[in-house]
């Protein structure tokens, strides 16, 4: 078993669903203790995620994995007054519940701070923890809306498109789960002293909209939605073979265009003015991928694949999870691997990313049930008895 590039860092995640979720499982993954901490009454919700297989959310089994799982109602005083044991002794905590949830429980980040002053505390909200939206509910959904994303995704005349998976949540999840790691590094090696973290879902999203706000600043550009295409490159797209299957192209370059010109129609269609530079080919781009189409279309995809291959196109076939299960590289990069669950029995997960050459991540375990441990965290960790961890147990705290 690798010990991680994060042993020995101590996590308590008290967040729900997705966001918050993501950025503990990938602390996890490399190696830090995480005590996933969930309501006795039904658990993270995200345990109700579909798909379900025997009512067990595959969804969790894999955003639950190698956390130790902790029941306790932090809507209790017995609860708050535990939890902030447990923070003692951590070195991040990780929330996601509408501002003013831990204030309202007596957890707010100046009683945190007083319990542990190198605490590190995550809060993931909708809108962040201030501005006059941060008392409203928000989701995902929100996120692409607020941050502009939804509106230029989609056809070019049709609707707004989102995102088929919770995206604002994972992105947000992978900010949080660096910034936590940022704030260690200046806690161990600045000040000595933890700080509090503020995140909104949808900032995330509008940082990695990296045009946008300059363009609208400096040229009062509005982004389009443009289907496929990309505003600074042509061609780009999904293009249907005769055997039906799908290839995406795409290029960067006058090097990577003008490979696939000459794959597709040799030099004369590279030499086409209409299409010799980045500028005439966006331009001329319904000409151009109406060309690529009806190319691809007359052909098989492992005819055309082939032919990409040899010319050095950048291109893909655009895959479903069977084939992926199937695809050889993929196989050998490790990202699909096998672990064993009680429930399960032989489950397949994706594996670690990214990957270390000294300290390399390793999943240990998938999800496991609701206060699976407690008995091993409230005994052995925190020192109840039998009898008080029963009375919790009668009171509803735990």
């Amino acid at each position: 078993m690798n010990a991680g590039a994060l042993a020995g860092l101590k996590v308590v995640d008290i967040s729900t669903i997705v966001a918050g979720g993501m950025a503990s499982s990938m602390l996890a993954d490399h190696g830090a203790d995480v005590l996933k901490i969930e309501d006795p009454r039904a658990g993270d919700p995200a345990r109700t995620l579909n798909p379900l297989k025997d009512g067990i959310s595959l969804w969790h089994r894999v955003s639950g994995r190698n956390k130790t799982a902790l029941s306790l109602n932090l809507g209790k005083p017995e609860g708050a007054e535990i939890l902030l044991r447990l923070v003692k002794d951590a070195d991040i905590l990780i929330e996601n519940f509408r501002p003013g949830t831990l204030e309202k429980w007596g957890l707010g980040w100046d009683k945190l701070k007083a319990a542990n002053p190198k605490l590190v505390l995550l809060r993931i909200s909708g809108f962040g923890q201030d501005g006059p939206y941060s008392n409203r509910p928000g989701f995902g959904t929100v996120a692409e809306g607020l941050s502009g994303l939804a509106m230029r995704t989609g056809p070019a005349n049709g609707a707004p498109a989102l995102a088929s998976l919770p995206l604002a949540d994972n992105i947000t999840g992978l900010f949080g789960a660096f910034a936590v790691m940022f704030a260690i590094y200046n806690r161990d090696h600045g000040n000595g002293r933890g700080q509090m973290i503020d995140i909104s879902l949808y900032e995330p999203l509008f940082r990695i909209l990296e045009d946008q706000v300059l363009s609208f600043d400096q040229l009062g550009r509005i982004p389009q939605r443009m289907g496929n295409r990309l505003p600074g490159a042509a061609p780009r797209g999904a293009f249907e073979t005769s055997d039906g299957r799908w290839i995406a192209i795409a290029v960067s370059s006058e090097k990577t265009a003008q490979r696939l010109l000459i794959a597709v129609g040799g030099e004369g269609l590279a030499n086409d003015p209409r299409f010799n530079t980045n500028a005439e080919r966006f331009r001329n781009a319904d000409a151009l991928e109406a060309i690529i189409a009806d190319w691809i279309g007359a052909r098989e995809a492992d005819d055309v694949l082939g032919i990409f291959e040899r010319g050095d196109v950048v291109a893909i076939e655009l895959f479903d999870i069977a084939q992926i299960f199937q695809d050889p590289h993929v196989l050998a990069r490790g990202n699909i691997i096998d672990v064993e669950d009680p429930t399960l029995g032989n489950a397949r997960v994706p594996g670690v990313v990214p990957k270390f050459s000294e300290t390399p991540g390793e999943v240990r375990h998938l999800s496991r049930p609701l206060g699976s441990d407690n008995d091993e965290v409230y005994r052995a960790t925190l020192g109840f008895t039998a009898e008080q961890i029963s009375a919790l147990r009668a009171n509803g705290v735990i």
